[in-house]
């Protein structure tokens, strides 16, 4: 079976978050792309670096703009694990990213749909086109069994 270009993608940010547990944070990669070409790759560091917007989203975001010397992203698509939570969506809008692919959604914290859609609001200046659900199966997997052996751990 041949993969489309957005599945490699998330295929590649599954792989940020597979390198993100190794590190005990929490499993979330993402990737950036411009004309189908990777220009950011990131993973959570919100532990190593102690540092609350150390989101996979925001580090991708930072890196694709240095990529392209430029603000704006709207000519880029995100690829993460996860939905974007409020500060990242807000980021993403501020950024005006073109695209959001995402694997799983976040009912208790998701702002591009589950709880807020903070990147389609429609008093903001720029809206964001979603995807859902690609590879969200594998995505929800790594964070369950993430937090499954974190809780564990903590009942020690």
């Amino acid at each position: 079976m041949l993969l489309s270009v957005d599945q490699l993608m998330m295929q590649e940010a599954l792989r940020q978050a597979k390198i993100a547990q190794d590190k005990e944070e929490v499993p979330i990669g993402a990737v950036i792309t411009h004309q189908n070409r990777i220009i950011a790759r990131a993973h959570n560091q919100v532990e190593t670096l102690q540092d609350p917007t150390a989101h996979a989203e925001m580090i991708a975001i930072t890196q694709a703009a240095n990529s392209l010397s430029a603000k704006w992203l709207q000519e880029c698509c995100l690829y993460v694990t996860l939905e974007p939570c409020a500060m990242c969506a807000g980021a993403l809008v501020l950024a005006r990213m073109g695209r959001i692919f995402f694997g799983a959604g976040d009912p208790k914290a998701g702002a591009c749909g589950s709880v807020l859609n903070i990147v389609q609001h429609p008093q903001l200046n720029h809206r964001v086109e979603i995807t859902r659900g690609i590879f969200a199966e594998e995505s929800g997997q790594l964070l369950s069994e993430f937090f499954k052996k974190k809780r564990r751990a903590n009942s020690c």
